[in-house]
């Protein structure tokens, strides 16, 4: 049984990145709230993904803007609040980004 625990441990640590997420855009348009944040599908998929998989980083995919860096800060404090090891966050930057996408690797 053990053995196959740490397999089972190997092939989700080796696991390619998932389909990312996205948050849409006019989401930013309205106040944010906690709540608010569990009730876009993007956040919500990403945080019980994160915590099914024990070795799961988080990865926020952004814009190369200043608007965009802001709002992948805001979206990462926002998912330390909802119980996110901030040490298994991350912020990315893609120029080519129109929209945050959260990644789970």
């Amino acid at each position: 049984m053990r053995l196959f625990s740490r397999l089972a441990a190997c092939v989700l640590c080796c696991a390619p990145a998932l389909a990312a997420a996205e948050l849409a855009p006019e989401f930013w348009d309205r106040p944010r709230s906690a709540s608010a944040m569990l009730a876009q599908d993007a956040v919500r998929h990403a945080v019980a993904e994160y915590h099914a998989r024990p070795a799961a980083r988080l990865v926020i995919i952004h814009g190369g803007g200043q608007e965009a860096q802001l709002q992948a800060a805001e979206l990462r404090a926002w998912l330390v609040a909802l119980a996110i090891d901030g040490t298994r966050l991350f912020l990315r930057a893609d120029p080519a980004a129109r929209s945050l996408r959260i990644v789970i690797e």
